[in-house]
C-alpha cells in the first residue's frame, strides 16, 4: 500500500511534486530494487547549492532518519544523490520536501533537466562572476591612489569621495554576485550545521562591515581603513574558480556524460499504413518498427530490417572502427548509425539493453565514495569548526592594537581556509579516470577499485573467453556405438541451451545449425549448472551430464585421445559415457603481448583453468606463462587465491565475467570480459566491454597514476592550509590574498586532476604485433 498518509508538517511537500508520487512517474528516475517480500526503490536526484564535504554529509544524515529511507550516497562531485526508499513508507514528494527542508534544493535525474538546470544554473553564475568582475575593476581604479601615496598626500574629503564610491559599487557585489554564500550560510546557521559557505559568507561581512563603517565614520572605533578591494577581488578571484571548475569538471567527465547522453529524445516510429511518425522514446514498446537517419543513435537493441550500413559503437565497446552492418544484424542502442538511413525492430528497450546496463554501471560508480573520500568527509566538518574558532581566537589576540585590524585579520582567517580542496582531492582524480576508462570500453563499478587495482602484485587469468577468443567452434564429435551424431549434439545442446558458458554455447550454435538436430531435442527438467564443471539435467528419469571428464564420472579408457589443439568436453548419463565434443579455440591476438608487459611491470602471472592439462599448458607455453594449473575447480581456484592472500600478495583476477563470480569477488580487484556476458551478472570490478585484455597493462599503469595524483592533491591541500591559515591567523595575509591563495588551491586540485582524462599509454591492441 502507498504511503499517501506520509506527509508530516515538518516535511510538507510541494504540490508541484505530488504528481511524483504515482509509479508512473517515478519510474522515470527510479528503479525497483529488493524482492517481493521487501519491496524497494532506488532514485536518482539531482542536487544543488552543494558546496563541500559537510553538505553530502548534512543531506545523508537529515534523510537517514526519514521513516523508510533504507540508505542516501550523496556525490559532492557529481552533485548527485541515489536513495533507496520503501513505497509502503514514504514517496518522492517527501523526499523532495525533506531535502529542501535541510535547506538544498533537489529535482529527479534525467539527463534533459539535468542539462537545462546546468545551463540556467551557469548564466545564473556568469552572471554573478561578470558584475563582480566589473565592479571590482572600478573599485580597483578608486583605491589604487592609496596605493601610490603617501599618507596626507590626498585631501580628506577627497579620500571620503573615493571610500563613498567603492562602498557604492560593492553594494552589487554583495547583494548580487555573493547572494548564494549568504544564503547558504543563512540556510546552516537555521539547521545549526556548517558547510564552506559559512566562514566565506562571515569573512565577507567582516570585512564589509567594517569597510562601512570606515566609510561612514572615518574617525570612529572600527579605524579609517577601508578593504572594498580586497573584498571584491576575493569575490571575483571566487567565483572564477568556481566557474573554471565547471568548466574543468565537465571537461573531465565528458566521456561519461557524452555515453549518458547517446539516446535521442524522439525517434520516427512506422505506422500502420507505412507511414512515419516522430515520438518520444517513452512511447516506444517492444516490437515497433522505426527509422534511425544517418548520424542519429539507435534508440534500443533490434535487428536491422535495412542494411546496409555503419554504425559506431567506440563509446560502447572502444571499437574505434565503425562496423559494418547488414540486414539482419543486430544493433545496440546508443550506438550511431553512420551509413545510410535504416529501419529497425526493436526489441530490448530502456534498462535492460547494453546500453541502458552501461548507464547504470556508470551512475553507480560516480556515485560511489572511495575510501579517501569518505576520510575527507569525516574531517570536513571538525576542520571548518576549528577555522570558525581560530577566527575568533585571532580576532580577539589582537583586539587590542585595533578592532579594525582585529576583525580584518579573523575574515582573512574564515576566507584563507580551503576544505574544498581536501574534499575534492580525490573524487575529482577518480571521476577523471573513470571518464578516461569509459573512452577505452572500460566499465568500473566502484571507484574504490582504482586504488586497488593499483596495489596489485600478483594477476591471474581464466583461460576460456579471457586468453582466447569467445568464438569457440565445435569441430568434431565421436559417439557411443548405437547413438547417432545428431542425436547426442541434441541432447548436448539441450543442456548447453540453458548456460552462457562459451563452449555450451558453442555447442548450442552448432545444433542450431542443423534443423534435424533441433528436431530431436528432448525436454529436460531440473537443469542445473555446477560453475566451471558443467550442466546436469534429468531425461525420462535419467541424469545427464555435459561437462569435464572429472564432472561427468568418466575414466581414461572412456575418453578420446587428447590432443593440443583441442578442447574436449563430455555427454554422460547414468550408464556412463555417451559422446565426446571436440571444440578449438583460438588465442587473443595481443594476449602474449599483454602477458610480456605484465611481467616486466614485475607483476607475477598465474594461469587457472578448468580445461585438460594438455591444453592448458599448451595455452600458458604460447603466451608465456610459467606458472599454471589445469583442471582446476572452482574450489580449487579459490584455494590458489586463498594461498596466494596468506603471503600477503594483492591479486588481479581476469575472467569471464560469469562463470568465475566466487573468485572474482574474493579477489583483491577483477575484471570481466564484457562481451557475450550481461553486465549485471558480471561479477567484477572492472568490465572490459570489447574483451580486449591488451587494455589491462594500461589499466593497472593509469590506476597507479591516478593514486599518485591523489595523494599530490591530499598533499597540496594539507600543505596549503598548514601554511596559509598560520599566515592569516597572525595577520600576515590580508583578505585579498587570503582569497586568491582559496580559489587557487581548489582550482590546483582540479587541473592536476584534469592529467587523468586520458590514459598516458595506448593499449597493446593498438602496436604491431611484432613489437
Amino acid at each position: 500500500m502507498l504511503a499517501n498518509h506520509f506527509n508530516t508538517d515538518d516535511t510538507k511537500a510541494n504540490p508541484a511534486w505530488c504528481i511524483l508520487d504515482s509509479p508512473e512517474q517515478w519510474l522515470r528516475f527510479s528503479q525497483p530494487v529488493g524482492d517481493d517480500k521487501l519491496p524497494l526503490v532506488q532514485s536518482s536526484l539531482l542536487l544543488d547549492d552543494l558546496r563541500c564535504a559537510a553538505c553530502s554529509g548534512i543531506i545523508e544524515r537529515g534523510l537517514s532518519d526519514l521513516p523508510g529511507i533504507v540508505s542516501v550516497r550523496v556525490s559532492m562531485s557529481k552533485k548527485r544523490a541515489v536513495v533507496i526508499w520503501s513505497p509502503e513508507l514514504t514517496l518522492p514528494s517527501s523526499i523532495l520536501a525533506a531535502i529542501q527542508k535541510l535547506g538544498y534544493s533537489a529535482n529527479p535525474a534525467s539527463h534533459n533537466e539535468s542539462q537545462l538546470n546546468a545551463s540556467a544554473k551557469n548564466r545564473d553564475a556568469f552572471w554573478r562572476w561578470l558584475v563582480a568582475g566589473f565592479c571590482m575593476m572600478q573599485v580597483m581604479m578608486y583605491a589604487s591612489p592609496s596605493y601610490f601615496t603617501k599618507a596626507g598626500d590626498i585631501a580628506p574629503d577627497i579620500n571620503l569621495l573615493l571610500n563613498w564610491a567603492a562602498w557604492l559599487l560593492s553594494l552589487p557585489v554583495m547583494l548580487f554576485s555573493s547572494r548564494s554564500f549568504f544564503s547558504n550560510a543563512w540556510r546552516d546557521l537555521k539547521h545549526r550545521q556548517i558547510s564552506m559557505d559559512l566562514p566565506v559568507a562571515s569573512g565577507l561581512a567582516i570585512t564589509f562591515i567594517v569597510s562601512s563603517a570606515a566609510t561612514f565614520d572615518p574617525s570612529g572605533w572600527w579605524g579609517h581603513v577601508v578593504y572594498f578591494d580586497s573584498l571584491t577581488m576575493f569575490v571575483f578571484f571566487l567565483l572564477s574558480a568556481r566557474l573554471i571548475e565547471v568548466k574543468l569538471h565537465s571537461k573531465t567527465l565528458g566521456a561519461m556524460e557524452a555515453l549518458v547522453s547517446r539516446i535521442p529524445e524522439n525517434t520516427e516510429r512506422q505506422n500502420a499504413d507505412g507511414s512515419y511518425t516522430r515520438v518520444l522514446n517513452s512511447q516506444l514498446s517492444v516490437g515497433d518498427m522505426v527509422r534511425v537517419h544517418t548520424g542519429e543513435a539507435f534508440p534500443a537493441d533490434g535487428l536491422l530490417l535495412s542494411g546496409p550500413s555503419k554504425v559506431d559503437e567506440s563509446l560502447l565497446t572502444g571499437e574505434s572502427t565503425p562496423i559494418h552492418k547488414n540486414q539482419g544484424d543486430s544493433v545496440v542502442a546508443g550506438s550511431y548509425n553512420l551509413g545510410a538511413t535504416v529501419n529497425m525492430r526493436l526489441d530490448t528497450l530502456g534498462e535492460s539493453t547494453q546500453y541502458g546496463q552501461i548507464v547504470q554501471l556508470i551512475n553507480q560508480a560516480a556515485i560511489e565514495k572511495p575510501r579517501l573520500s569518505q576520510l575527507a568527509d569525516r574531517v570536513a566538518r571538525p576542520f571548518l569548526l576549528f577555522i570558525l574558532v581560530s577566527a575568533v581566537v585571532s580576532a580577539v589576540l589582537l583586539w587590542d592594537q585595533g578592532h579594525g585590524l582585529a576583525l580584518m585579520t579573523a575574515a582573512a582567517v574564515l576566507i584563507v581556509t580551503c576544505p574544498c580542496a581536501l574534499s575534492l582531492a580525490t573524487p575529482a582524480a577518480m571521476l577523471a579516470s573513470a571518464s578516461a576508462f569509459v573512452k577505452r570500453g572500460i566499465l568500473i563499478r566502484h571507484l574504490q577499485a582504482i586504488e586497488s587495482m593499483a596495489q596489485i602484485d600478483t594477476v591471474i587469468f581464466d583461460k576460456t573467453g579471457t586468453l582466447t577468443d569467445n568464438h569457440i567452434a565445435l569441430k568434431s564429435l565421436s559417439v557411443k556405438a548405437g547413438l547417432s551424431e545428431d542425436l547426442a549434439l541434441a541432447m548436448a545442446s539441450a543442456l548447453a541451451q540453458h548456460s552462457m558458458h562459451p563452449i555450451a554455447m558453442a555447442v548450442a550454435i552448432k545444433a542450431s545449425q542443423n534443423p534435424q538436430t533441433k528436431q530431436l531435442m528432448p525436454e529436460l527438467t531440473c537443469v542445473q549448472e555446477h560453475i566451471g564443471l558443467g550442466m546436469q539435467a534429468k531425461l525420462n528419469q535419467q541424469s545427464l551430464k555435459l561437462g569435464s571428464a572429472a564432472f561427468c564420472g568418466l575414466q581414461a579408457q572412456h575418453l578420446a585421445s587428447n590432443d593440443a589443439h583441442y578442447q574436449q568436453v563430455y555427454l554422460a548419463d547414468d550408464n556412463g559415457w555417451l559422446a565426446t565434443f571436440n571444440l578449438q579455440e583460438a588465442i587473443k591476438s595481443h594476449a602474449a603481448l599483454a602477458i610480456k608487459a605484465l611481467q616486466q611491470a614485475h607483476l607475477q602471472v598465474e594461469l587457472l583453468s578448468g580445461d585438460q592439462w594438455h591444453t592448458v599448458q599448451n595455452t600458458a607455453n604460447s603466451i608465456g606463462i610459467s606458472v599454471f594449473q589445469a583442471t582446476c575447480s572452482p574450489n580449487d581456484k579459490l584455494l590458489r587465491l586463498q594461498s596466494l592472500k596468506q603471503q600477503g600478495k594483492k591479486v588481479l583476477m581476469v575472467g569471464d565475467g560469469l562463470n568465475d563470480g566466487p573468485i572474482l569477488a574474493s579477489a583483491h580487484v577483477s575484471i570481466a570480459m564484457g562481451k557475450g556476458v550481461p553486465l549485471a551478472l558480471a561479477h567484477a570490478d572492472y568490465v572490459l566491454l570489447n574483451g580486449d585484455i591488451g587494455q589491462i597493462p594500461a589499466l593497472i599503469e593509469h590506476a597507479k597514476k591516478t593514486m599518485r595524483i591523489i595523494k599530490q592533491n591530499i598533499a597540496w591541500a594539507v600543505i596549503y592550509n598548514a601554511v596559509c591559515i598560520p599566515l592569516a591567523f597572525f595577520g600576515w595575509l590580508s583578505p585579498w590574498q587570503a582569497g586568491l591563495g582559496m580559489a587557487s588551491s581548489s582550482l590546483m586540485v582540479v587541473l592536476n586532476a584534469l592529467r587523468l582524462s586520458q590514459f598516458s599509454k595506448p593499449s597493446l591492441s593498438t602496436q604491431p604485433l611484432e613489437a
